[in-house]
C-alpha cells in the first residue's frame, strides 16, 4: 500500500472498487443497458464521499463487493444482474400448478418457488384421515415422485432455479425432486435452486416439525453433506426469517433469529467435518420485507454485514464467498388487508422497493388478494407486473447501493445491528445455563454454542415468548390508533366491491386420493416395503440417509409413509405446554 493509499482510506477503497468494477466490465459481467435518469442524465455505479473527505462511516459502511458487504455483495450491482423474479406459487394438483408455472415463466419470471399443501407441509399423505379438507388448498399436493414429475412436466430442471418453501419433511421433499429430474435425463449435479429445510424456525414460529430436532438436524447434516459432495451449485438450506416475522416479531427479532440459526447450521457443518469455504456458499436466507421502508432496507444491510463478520471471526471463513449473505425476500403477508384489498398493491409496491434498495438477491411479490384466498391468474399476473416495473422503470438498477450513507439508512443499520448482537449475547447465555465447565472455564457443546442456546430456547419457549411480546405490543399500538393501518383503523370508507377469488374445488382431493390409490395398486409394494425398511436401518445407524431414501422414493414410496417410517424409529414430537 502507498503512503498515499494509506493516509486516505476512502480513495483506497474507490480505487479497489474501480479495479472490480472494470474486470467485471471486461469480462461481460455488466449489463448492455441504458444507465441514465428518465431525463438523460448520466449515472455513476455507486457513489460515496466526495473526494478528500473524511467520513468515519466508512470503515462499516464499505464499498459494494467488498467486507463487510453492507453494499451488496458485488461490485456491479444490478448493473451486473438484477434479481430474480421467483414468484412463489401452487395449488390444487400438480397439472394445475404445472400450469401457473409456465404462465409465470412465460411472461418473465426468472425462477420457480414451490408452495405445498398443508398435508405436504406436515409430511402426510392426501388420504390420511387428517388431510380432509386440505388437500390443494394453500398449496400443490405432492404425494410421490410421479406427482413431482408431474409438477415440473415441460419444464427443463437442468435450467431452471427451483425453491422449495418446505422444512419438516424436506428431506423426501428434495428426494422426490430429484428423481423427477432423473426421469428427465437431467444430470443430477447441474441442478441449481434452494431447499428451505430450516427446522429451527419451524420451533420458533411456523410449528410444522415432524420430530424433536436432534433427529431434523441428523437429517439436515446428511443433506448438507450430500449435497455439497453431488450437486455443489445447489442450496441445501434457505434460513427463514419470513415467517418468525409474520408471526409477529420486531425486525431486528427476526434479523437475529434467523442469523443466529444460520449460525447454528454452520456449527452443524463444521460438526460433520465440512469445509466452511465450501457449505457456507450453500446457505441461503429468506426474509420479510415489511412496509416499513428505511427499518426493512436497514434491516437487509445490517444482515449481510453481520453475517460476513461472525463468518469470518467466529468461523474462520477466509474467501468472500463463504461471506457472503445471499438472501431472497417476499413482500409481507400479514401486511395485507381483506379491507379494501386493492391498497395492498402499494403496500407490496413498497415492501418490493425496500427489499431491491437493501439488494435482494431474488424476490416474490405477494398478490392483492392472498389474505382473501390463493392468488387468481390475474392479481398474480399484477404481482409479477408490479417487479417488472420496478427492474425496468423506475431506475433502481442503475446504481448500487443508493441510499448508502444517507444519515438516516446509516444509523437505524447500525441500531438494528447493535440490538440483534445484544440477541445473540442471550441466545450464548441460554446454551450455558446449566452446563458443566472446564477447569479453563469453557463449556462443551454437541455442536455449537450457538445451537445449544437456540435449542435450550425451543425448549424453555424463550423465542415464542419474546414473539408474542413484540406481536402483543404491536396489536395494542393499532388498536388505540398509534399505528395506523388504511382501511382497517383510519380511511375506512370506501368504494370498492368484492373481489372474484380462486377457489380449489373439492374434486381436486378426491381425484389426488383417486390417482394416489391407484399409484399405490400400480407399484411393486414388495420392493417398496423392503427399501423403506432399509432406509430405517441405515437411520438407525451414521452413513448418510439420502441415497437409501432416494432407493424409497425410485420405487414410489410416498411422503406418509417415509415420513410414518422414521417417526416409528424417532418418535413424535409435540411442543412442551408454556403459561
Amino acid at each position: 500500500m502507498s503512503a498515499h493509499e494509506d493516509s486516505d482510506p476512502i480513495e483506497a477503497g474507490r480505487r479497489r472498487w474501480q479495479e472490480r468494477y472494470d474486470a467485471a466490465a471486461r469480462t461481460g459481467k455488466v449489463r448492455d443497458a441504458d444507465f441514465s435518469t428518465l431525463s438523460g442524465s448520466t449515472l455513476e455505479p455507486v457513489y460515496g464521499p466526495p473526494q478528500g473527505a473524511v467520513d468515519p462511516r466508512m470503515e462499516r459502511i464499505g464499498w459494494p463487493g467488498e467486507f463487510p458487504f453492507t453494499r451488496g455483495l458485488y461490485p456491479t450491482g444490478y448493473r451486473g444482474r438484477t434479481w430474480t423474479i421467483r414468484q412463489f406459487a401452487g395449488f390444487g394438483n400438480a397439472e394445475q400448478t404445472n400450469e401457473r408455472y409456465r404462465m409465470i415463466l412465460g411472461r418473465g419470471g426468472g425462477g420457480l418457488s414451490v408452495a405445498f399443501d398443508m398435508p405436504t407441509l406436515m409430511g402426510r399423505d392426501s388420504d390420511d384421515p387428517m388431510s380432509l379438507g386440505e388437500v390443494g388448498h394453500c398449496g400443490v399436493a405432492i404425494d410421490s415422485a410421479a406427482d413431482m414429475e408431474r409438477l415440473f412436466a415441460g419444464i427443463p430442471l437442468g435450467d431452471v432455479t427451483t425453491s422449495m418453501t418446505i422444512s419438516g419433511p424436506a428431506v423426501p421433499v428434495f428426494c422426490m425432486y430429484l428423481v423427477a429430474a432423473e426421469r428427465q435425463g437431467v444430470d443430477l449435479g447441474v441442478l441449481d435452486g434452494t431447499l428451505q429445510t430450516d427446522i429451527f424456525k419451524e420451533y420458533i414460529a411456523q410449528k410444522e416439525w415432524l420430530f424433536a430436532p436432534e433427529p431434523h438436524l441428523r437429517l439436515i447434516g446428511d443433506l448438507m453433506e450430500y449435497c455439497a459432495h453431488n450437486i455443489p451449485a445447489y442450496k441445501p438450506l434457505s434460513v427463514s426469517g419470513y415467517h418468525i416475522r409474520e408471526a409477529g416479531s420486531t425486525a431486528a427479532q427476526e434479523l437475529a433469529y434467523t442469523l443466529a440459526d444460520g449460525f447454528a447450521y454452520v456449527e452443524l457443518g463444521l460438526s460433520r467435518g465440512l469445509d466452511v469455504e465450501k457449505f457456507a456458499p450453500g446457505l441461503s436466507f429468506f426474509f420479510d420485507a415489511h412496509v416499513d421502508f428505511f427499518e426493512e432496507i436497514a434491516k437487509f444491510r445490517a444482515a449481510r454485514r453481520i453475517w460476513a463478520r461472525w463468518l469470518r471471526d467466529t468461523y474462520g471463513a477466509k474467501t468472500d464467498r463463504a461471506q457472503w449473505l445471499r438472501f431472497h425476500t417476499q413482500t409481507a403477508g400479514v401486511s395485507l388487508t381483506a379491507q379494501q384489498p386493492y391498497n395492498n398493491v402499494v403496500r407490496t409496491a413498497v415492501e418490493a422497493l425496500a427489499a431491491v434498495l437493501g439488494g435482494t438477491n431474488s424476490l416474490h411479490t405477494n398478490a392483492l388478494d392472498e389474505t382473501l384466498a390463493l392468488p387468481t391468474d390475474e392479481s398474480a399476473e399484477i404481482a409479477l407486473r408490479t417487479q417488472q416495473v420496478l427492474m425496468d422503470e423506475t431506475g433502481v438498477t442503475n446504481v448500487a447501493d443508493p441510499l448508502g450513507g444517507s444519515w438516516y439508512v446509516e444509523a437505524l443499520t447500525d441500531r438494528i445491528e447493535a440490538e440483534a448482537e445484544a440477541i445473540f449475547e442471550r441466545i450464548r447465555d441460554l446454551g450455558e445455563r446449566g452446563r458443566d465447565r472446564a477447569d479453563d472455564g469453557s463449556v462443551e457443546h454437541e455442536i455449537g454454542p450457538i445451537t445449544s442456546g437456540i435449542l435450550r430456547g425451543i425448549e424453555d419457549g424463550w423465542f415464542m415468548a419474546e414473539i408474542a411480546e413484540a406481536a402483543f405490543q404491536y396489536q395494542v399500538s393499532l388498536e388505540k390508533g398509534d399505528k395506523k393501518v388504511v382501511g382497517v383503523n383510519v380511511h375506512t370508507d370506501s368504494l370498492t366491491h368484492e373481489l372474484e377469488i380462486l377457489r380449489v374445488s373439492h374434486e381436486v382431493e378426491r381425484e389426488q386420493v383417486r390417482v394416489l390409490g391407484q399409484r399405490r395398486a400400480d407399484r411393486d409394494d414388495e420392493l417398496v416395503q423392503l427399501r423403506i425398511a432399509a432406509m430405517v436401518d441405515v437411520a438407525r445407524g451414521e452413513t448418510n440417509m439420502l441415497p437409501a431414501m432416494l432407493d424409497a422414493v425410485r420405487a414410489e414410496a410416498t411422503l406418509g409413509e417415509i415420513c410414518e417410517a422414521l417417526k416409528d424409529l424417532w418418535g413424535d414430537y409435540r411442543e412442551p405446554a408454556r403459561f
